[in-house]
């Protein structure tokens, strides 16, 4: 085994902490069964990787690599792979029971990669995997939304739109579902940002929301502070699509007079528990890559904070932190 850089920890602590996030260098991995080895090109990062970095009080023997969105090029298969080759460009994001891709090497399943869409640049592929994935599964796969326009006009309501998932769920909700959007949004560049994507029209969730009836709503963030209202903007058998998860039992009984369902999307379940439709998230990011080479989605980088290393995902981390980060942020580069 040769060595490969790597950005990893050993213990969970604040972000400020000079131990937090650290550089590396640990045995490059060898592919097995249906994995491949990638290099890694260009990560992004998401608010996942702030919460699995938290503070707690466990200590990792092994170094800890965080990181799921990747883009880069296939270096060698394992025995049972079939759907890629050494050379293949590729975008994917990673699973939660294997290392991470904040690493110059990386295993994946070729089940839950994508071929990367041939006119993104490396950095620009990984800003999609994860936030697509959610997106897509949560409205097409649990809500039942049609991708195909035949629920065309119906309205949905997105709290949270300028983030990464907000993102690229005004695209699909627009260009694919053909559906009414409108987005939520606060400061003048995140208002920019999600009517640049497609949205309708916007609402401020620094305001209380409007008596208005969707028939559908995704809640990208806080879902604690929105439960109490779903009742008052969703209508009779609408649906409400979550994320993020409740910090304190909820009452569902406010949503029984209309009827109205709740899905949850968790990205990781297909690949956490080798579902038998494990294969669904490679169709779907190669499904998505052909959209995007056509032009009827585009990416969502925000921005390029230079190269895979510990301060700059250090950086990286904190702006997610602190919470007003539009669009997706990227690494590239070793």
């Amino acid at each position: 085994m040769r060595p490969m850089k790597a950005v990893g920890l050993h213990k969970y602590l604040p972000i400020d902490h000079p131990e937090a996030l650290l550089d590396l260098e640990v045995d490059a991995p060898a592919a097995a069964g249906r994995d491949l080895q990638v290099e890694v090109r260009a990560i992004s990062v998401n608010p996942v990787d702030t919460k699995r970095r938290a503070p707690k009080d466990a200590v990792e023997k092994t170094p800890k690599i965080l990181g799921f969105d990747a883009s880069g090029v296939v270096r060698s298969v394992g025995p049972e792979a079939t759907l890629f080759k050494p050379g293949d460009a590729v975008y994917y994001a990673g699973s939660v029971i294997r290392q991470g891709t904040n690493s110059e090497l990386h295993l994946v399943d070729e089940r839950i990669v994508g071929r990367k869409p041939a006119n993104l640049s490396f950095a620009e592929a990984a800003a999609l995997p994860l936030t697509l994935l959610t997106a897509w599964e949560l409205m097409f796969d649990r809500m039942g939304i049609s991708r195909t326009g035949a629920h065309a006009g119906r309205s949905v309501l997105i709290l949270g739109g300028a983030g990464g998932v907000g993102s690229i769920a005004i695209q699909l909700a627009k260009r694919l579902a053909r559906l009414h959007v409108t987005a939520s949004a606060s400061r003048s560049e995140s208002l920019a940002w999600v009517k640049g994507l497609g949205a309708d029209a916007t609402m401020d969730h620094t305001q209380p929301l409007a008596d208005v009836d969707y028939d559908y709503v995704l809640c990208f963030t806080n879902t604690d502070q929105y439960w109490s209202q779903f009742p008052r903007i969703v209508r009779p058998q609408g649906k409400v699509g979550l994320i993020v998860r409740t910090l304190r039992p909820v009452d569902l009984q406010i949503l029984h007079d209309k009827s109205i369902t709740v899905c949850l999307e968790g990205m990781f379940t297909r690949s956490t528990f080798r579902t038998d439709d494990m294969i669904a998230q490679h169709q779907l990011l190669t499904e998505a890559a052909g959209l995007i080479e056509a032009g009827v989605l585009k990416g969502t980088m925000k921005q390029n904070l230079g190269r895979i290393c510990a301060a700059n995902l250090k950086q990286a981390h904190k702006l997610l932190e602190q919470g007003h980060v539009i669009g997706k942020l990227v690494l590239e580069g070793w």
